[in-house]
């Protein structure tokens, strides 16, 4: 078993000095494609830019996760178990578990029995 972790340990070392060695030549490769790359590519104009929509008009577009099983939530009077939520809202597993602990903790909705919501 020693001799074996010696072994290894020797491998070790001539595998850490083969990286360095290589390490050292491709920084060295590196800086020449630098020195050479900025005189033969010409340079490129900045794309312009974009104008960015309102954020008033962005959020009325598109609900988020929590806007939408709150919604769901809300239509149902008599509750809605966990299982209807992904039907309807076509979100799954992890996700909806934390927005739904997100509308409890923030009082919007409340378990009316396990694995039931109502607003």
């Amino acid at each position: 078993m020693i001799k074996i972790q010696t072994q290894l340990k020797a491998m070790l070392g001539t595998l850490s000095k083969s990286l360095v060695t290589l390490s050292k030549q491709v920084e060295k490769i590196a800086a020449k494609v630098e020195q050479i790359q900025p005189s033969s590519a010409p340079k490129k104009k900045a794309a312009p830019e974009k104008k960015a929509a309102p954020a008033k008009k962005a959020a009325a577009k598109s609900d988020t996760v929590i806007d939408t099983i709150f919604k769901a939530v809300a239509a149902s009077k008599s509750g809605i178990s966990i299982d209807d939520l992904k039907k309807k809202t076509r979100i799954e597993g992890r996700q909806l578990s934390n927005a739904l602990y997100k509308l409890t903790k923030r009082g919007k909705i409340k378990p009316k029995s396990r694995g039931v919501y109502i607003s």
